[in-house]
């Protein structure tokens, strides 16, 4: 099957609404015979559930000269995964899901992937995707019995677990993204209902990404209108200890998906194709320091 074919076929699988005298039960059925859907889970983890069905179908249109190339951050596909692998895998020992991998010593994020991908490289690159694959199945299946409310730590970060597999989502998303570009392939969307929640979580985090960058937000409020399918707005106190927001100071409008790579730490903020409007400084701040949370 061609890999774009395959890609496509993970959206529709996504869908949640079949339309009156569609013919997509049948083609789904033939599609699941063909390659691994979605894992069953919380509705609030199927946004990272339908980005790793994703990857996974990309993945299995990988022939041998595709794991050896280098992808981002030096790393090849092989270790990309293993990279994907390694986070998900401290996500897991945080809320009591199966770790697969050699056992977990370091705890940060930059280490577990240093041990994962050494650990990788002695073995085949279709090892290295069917762990992956199989260990965040069994985070999926885990969370689905999990309340979202459920503290978990990635990085010294405590938040509830439904931020967490959001922000693993969105980096497995940007992650698909890169392999698919490398390969010369076209990524298709997730649908509005796995976007409308990751764009959710990044603007929560504005607040956070400028006081990581020194920046105090407290006292100010802004409109964010995020737009295309998955968009809406938000009106969002920019003190991270604020809760009830103000008349807004600033205005931003911006495409949704790209608003969502920006956090993730793709494109440049001083180019970043965005409307704003009330105080300018204060929307080119928050503007400036989006990525700042994003990592490898």
């Amino acid at each position: 099957m061609d890999p774009v074919e395959r890609l496509y076929l993970d959206a529709l699988m996504e869908e949640p609404v079949v339309p009156a005298g569609s013919v997509r039960p049948q083609l789904l059925a033939g599609a699941r015979a063909r390659r691994r859907p979605a894992a069953p889970t919380a509705v609030w983890a199927a946004p990272y559930a339908g980005r790793v069905a994703a990857m996974d179908a990309l993945l299995a249109s990988a022939v041998e000269d595709d794991w050896s190339r280098v992808i981002v951050e030096g790393w090849t596909l092989q270790e990309l995964v293993a990279h994907l692998a390694a986070k998900d895998g401290l996500l897991s020992a945080s809320v009591g899901a199966p770790v697969l991998g050699p056992p977990i010593g370091a705890a940060d994020s930059l280490g577990r992937t240093h041990d994962v991908q050494a650990y990788e490289r002695a073995r085949s690159p279709e090892q290295t995707r069917r762990d992956w694959r199989a260990q965040a199945d069994a985070l999926c299946r885990h969370l689905a019995e999990l309340p979202p409310t459920t503290p978990a730590t990635l990085d010294g970060m405590e938040v509830p677990v439904s931020d967490q597999i959001l922000a693993r989502g969105l980096e497995t998303w940007i992650h698909t993204d890169d392999a698919a570009k490398t390969a010369g392939l076209r990524l298709p969307d997730p649908i509005p209902e796995h976007i409308r929640p990751t764009a959710d979580l990044c603007a929560r985090l504005l607040p956070w990404t400028m006081l990581f960058s020194g920046m105090n937000g407290a006292g100010r409020t802004l409109h964010l209108t995020l737009t295309g399918p998955g968009g809406g707005e938000w009106v969002l106190p920019l003190g991270v200890e604020e809760s009830a927001p103000g008349e807004p100071d600033a205005h931003i409008s911006a495409d949704v998906i790209k608003f969502c790579f920006l956090l993730g730490g793709r494109g440049d903020p001083a180019d970043f194709p965005a409307e704003v409007a009330g105080d300018l400084a204060l929307a080119r701040d928050v503007l400036s320091t989006a990525p700042a949370l994003s990592g490898p």
